[in-house]
């Protein structure tokens, strides 16, 4: 399995709209075979900094996520709400419950 972090921080008069926009995608993402969990979290140091945690069955379906239609047009619309650059981490994930 493939775990991602992605550390995103967000402009703080456009957060709720991040948010916003983050539960549409979610939605969609929903629908993605491959895709074990996706969940949106904000950071309590850094009310601005959302994080998402992001588990997939393999590689592929992480490739598959990015090259979604919902994906593709929430990254065009984030450039509007996001602060800075996006920190990604990916990692193989060993063990779960």
């Amino acid at each position: 399995m493939i775990s991602l972090i992605a550390k995103i921080p967000v402009k703080e008069e456009k957060l709720n709209e991040a948010i916003e926009a983050f539960k549409q995608l979610i939605t969609e993402v929903a629908k993605e075979e491959g895709t074990l969990s996706y969940t949106l979290n904000v950071s309590k140091k850094e009310p601005n900094t959302l994080v998402v945690l992001e588990r997939y069955k393999d590689k592929e379906s992480l490739g598959a996520h990015s090259s979604t239609p919902h994906f593709k047009a929430f990254s065009a619309k984030a450039g509007e709400f996001f602060a800075g650059k996006t920190e990604i981490t990916i990692m193989d994930e060993l063990a779960s419950i």
